[in-house]
């Protein structure tokens, strides 16, 4: 008896796109299936583009899917490619009834800026590795990579797949659960970018606005260093953020991250706490870079201390080989001080509770 081309359809609405995180049944683009007294099936999918990078995904799970289905022998899968009318449509359905040009995020998502006075402490590191923990919490998160002219998240979580268009929207590429967008993805043999302010306010719209990144939990941001244009169009564009202020332990890194907490306070940011990079040597003990920087960039700007993260080889070498530290080595000090401060990221949400509370009688 041939299969139930009901059931099959059911068994589509399992298969989800690895970019759009939605089933391809609710994103129209199931555009054939064929089923044969044989048990033998053909489905074919239609794709944004005709070389989408995430083919494979597809393939494993209409073949897991489908094949699970009564009475089917064989699983065939073809792909076709949507015409513009189809992605001006799919666009339509993904901005959800939003206007363009418009925030694309979720009223709910959580914004979470990672920013320090200068560079070199760490700060891109740390975002792409608190991006990675959260998404440990089973949370859905994305990561903005506004660092404009040093972005190199791209490199640290190891995605090289560029976004995809549909019609005049962006859909950012993926490392797993890991939504990523970055003007990294833009440039051609590690370009210079040579922009003044208005093409970076441009630049950052963009990213908010013509970028689907869904139902996010959390969004973190890593911004560029210091105060400038880029600080300031994202306090205008993103007013309910909140703000993890990094600096190593020496004051000429703590008295420049000040600055940066100041400026999110006047733009009406939230400070959620100070973290300190590169507090000591793993394994030593020993302060590399002096102590007490993070506590008194705490006390100055009346936030807590959230983190003491260790200067860790396998951090940095994760990070030049494209992964996750607590992917690669999660019992490193550093990967848990990182998990720990993820944890308490996820905790100091407002609304919900930090500690148990105690049940009186």
């Amino acid at each position: 008896m041939a299969p139930d081309r009901d059931a099959i359809l059911k068994a589509l609405e399992q298969v989800i796109d690895p970019e759009l995180k939605r089933p391809v049944t609710e994103l129209d683009m199931v555009r054939d299936v064929l089923v044969e007294d044989s048990g033998a099936v053909s489905v074919t999918i239609a794709l944004t583009v005709a070389g989408c990078p995430l083919r494979n995904s597809f393939e494993e799970q209409v073949a897991r899917f489908v094949g699970e289905v009564p009475g089917v022998s064989s699983v065939r899968l073809g792909f076709d490619v949507m015409s513009p009318a189809e992605k001006a449509a799919l666009a339509t359905r993904l901005r959800g009834g939003r206007p363009e040009k418009s925030i694309s995020l979720s009223p709910s998502t959580r914004v979470v800026v990672v920013a320090s006075g200068k560079g070199g402490v760490g700060k891109s590191t740390l975002t792409a590795n608190l991006a990675y923990a959260l998404s440990e919490l089973d949370q859905r998160v994305g990561v903005l990579d506004a660092d404009v002219y040093g972005h190199s998240i791209p490199h640290m979580l190891g995605i090289h797949q560029k976004p995809i268009a549909v019609d005049d929207m962006m859909i950012p590429p993926v490392r797993g659960d890991l939504k990523l967008m970055s003007i990294g993805f833009f440039l051609e043999d590690n370009a210079a970018i040579m922009w003044r302010g208005p093409m970076l306010h441009k630049a950052l719209e963009q990213f908010l606005s013509d970028v689907h990144w869904g139902d996010l939990d959390t969004l973190v941001i890593d911004m560029p260093p210091g105060t400038g244009d880029v600080a300031m169009s994202l306090g205008q564009m993103l007013p309910r953020a909140e703000v993890l202020v990094v600096t190593t332990p020496q004051p000429a890194a703590q008295q420049v991250a000040v600055r940066s907490a100041q400026m999110a306070q006047k733009l009406g940011m939230r400070i959620l706490g100070a973290v300190e990079n590169m507090s000591y040597l793993t394994g030593t003990g020993q302060e590399l870079f002096g102590s007490g920087g993070g506590q008194r960039l705490a006390d100055e700007i009346g936030a807590p201390l959230l983190a003491r993260i260790p200067f860790d080889p396998i951090l940095r070498e994760s990070a030049d080989d494209g992964n996750p530290v607590l992917e690669v080595a999660p019992d490193s000090e550093s990967a848990l001080a990182i998990a720990a401060l993820a944890e308490s990221v996820a905790a100091s949400r407002k609304g919900t509770i930090r500690k148990a509370l105690t049940v009186l009688g």
